[in-house]
């Protein structure tokens, strides 16, 4: 019994599918090493973010806390942001293997948290103050009263300065106004009558 001979294109064909296969195998492996180092790089920039203030000022010289966050896992430095002070400089310097060094002063100087507070009887209701906030903490139309939404607000002074009549403030924290707000004693007698009921 004879075996007919395995022709030359026979093999070559093989040989090419093989080629083949081995590189589309080795592309799906680079390309899964890749996708699983942006996910790495999307959850350090996410850790550096939420070390960040938040106060979205620019004071770094970005446009905002994620985009410093981004250039800080790029090698920026962890020294421009006067909001989060010398605290926020260590926590990075921790996080990311680096030497803390001080507040660079170009970017400006450590202040406690204050909150924009807006004189409404002095409002002119220009709406600039809306438009500079970056986190939409005032409310209000063109040609009405503007209001501060205090939880809102993240300190970030850039709500000041455009404002045209200087009605603007911004308030320490440990000073602005605190409500507490308690029941009328008529429905606390209702409360104490149910629970007694029950």
């Amino acid at each position: 019994m004879t075996y007919p001979l395995i022709d030359y294109l026979s093999v070559q064909a093989l040989l090419w599918l093989l080629c083949l296969s081995t590189l589309i195998v080795l592309g799906l492996k680079i390309w899964r090493w890749l996708g699983q180092q942006r996910v790495q790089q999307r959850s350090i920039v996410d850790r550096v973010n939420t070390l960040l203030p938040q106060t979205q000022c620019g004071q770094c010289g970005y446009p905002g806390c994620l985009p410093y966050a981004r250039e800080i896992c790029r090698g920026e430095s962890i020294n421009k942001c006067p909001p989060g002070g010398a605290e926020t400089i260590i926590r990075l310097a921790k996080l990311l293997n680096r030497i803390a060094s001080p507040l660079n002063p170009a970017h400006g100087q450590f202040k406690l948290l204050a909150l924009a507070f807006i004189r409404e009887t002095e409002c002119v209701g220009c709406t600039k103050c809306i438009q500079a906030c970056p986190v939409d903490a005032i409310i209000g139309g063109p040609n009405l009263m503007h209001t501060v939404i205090e939880e809102e607000c993240t300190g970030c002074d850039l709500c000041v300065e455009p404002c045209p009549v200087d009605c603007i403030d911004m308030l320490d924290t440990s000073s602005a106004a605190t409500f507490e707000w308690s029941l009328p004693s008529t429905v606390n007698d209702a409360y104490r009558r149910l629970d007694s009921a029950l």
